[in-house]
């Protein structure tokens, strides 16, 4: 289920959701899943949608997925890839610059997990290591007794996200992997978190200590797009893009380094996802 910041309940895909299903739930699905997930169709429907030809896929994704055009800076679109990084409006997505503030770095369905004591987080019933997530045993043990915030981005979410807070950063860690989908139907069957692709680095911030920021790739997304290496950056400043499909961004806190909003706790401890905005305030400095 998924609800946004007043309660409402967000009525989820259900023709996708069946696809899913079957492609995850049954031998001919897991078959197929085999090639859906290779890079190596990722990087050729890429190559499509970077194309002229894919223009003509626009106008018919708009209208089947509903999206509220009023938002973005609709002009000079040169392929698919170019609508689907689509720039929003200036002032549609105000920006938090309170310092003590924790905001959201994207438009996503944000999950809050607990990390225990052996770090793993637990979802739907199901543990995943923070390890796993990183490749990196020694990193994931800072993170034990914090939190894990998980930002579901779909397809028609901006697909541009920013940095959380002003500091510095390390270098960013690229780690290959399939491309499973980010939709929770698949949780079930696969630790997406420890097969996809995806790209981490850390974030010495000036109010919520070392963040780890990971993207995660998904079905047909291959391209994980971050701006900047190693150096400075700013709250709020654009830190990258993902292009074509649904795609994940995880942020892991060090214990005792924030307190996530109430109505956000509340409904990842239900199993429910809350709608959150790019900028928008999702807790605070401990």
């Amino acid at each position: 289920m998924i609800k946004t910041r007043t309660g409402q309940v967000v009525v989820s895909n259900e023709k996708q959701n069946k696809l899913l299903k079957k492609l995850y739930g049954s031998v001919w699905g897991r078959v197929l899943l085999k090639t859906l997930t290779a890079p190596v169709v990722s990087k050729a429907a890429g190559c499509f949608m970077d194309s002229p030809a894919s223009k003509a896929l626009i106008k018919p994704f708009i209208k089947k997925s509903g999206i509220d055009t009023s938002q973005y800076i609709m002009s000079g679109f040169r392929s698919y890839n170019d609508f689907f990084t689509r720039r929003i409006k200036p002032g549609k997505r105000p920006m938090d610059f309170t310092p003590g503030h924790l905001i959201s770095p994207c438009d996503s369905k944000l999950t809050v997990h607990k990390i225990s004591s052996r770090s793993f987080f637990c979802i739907k019933g199901s543990r995943y290591r923070v390890s796993d997530l990183l490749n990196n045993e020694f990193l994931a043990k800072r993170y034990s007794g914090g939190y894990c915030c998980i930002f579901r981005l779909e397809v028609d979410d901006y697909h541009r996200y920013c940095y959380i807070d002003s500091g510095v950063k390390s270098g960013n860690t690229y780690i290959r992997g399939e491309l499973h989908t980010v939709n929770p139907i698949a949780l079930g069957k696969y630790n997406i978190y420890k097969r996809n692709c995806r790209e981490y680095t850390v974030l010495h911030t000036e109010n919520f200590g070392d963040v780890v920021q990971t993207e995660v790739g998904a079905m047909l997304v291959g391209r994980i797009l971050n701006l900047h290496g190693e150096g400075s950056f700013r709250r709020g400043e654009e830190k990258g893009r993902f292009e074509f499909g649904g795609s994940t961004v995880v942020l892991l806190f060090e214990k005792g380094s924030i307190v996530p909003d109430e109505d956000i706790l509340r409904n990842s401890a239900e199993g429910i996802e809350t709608v959150v905005k790019y900028g928008e305030k999702i807790g605070k400095k401990a």
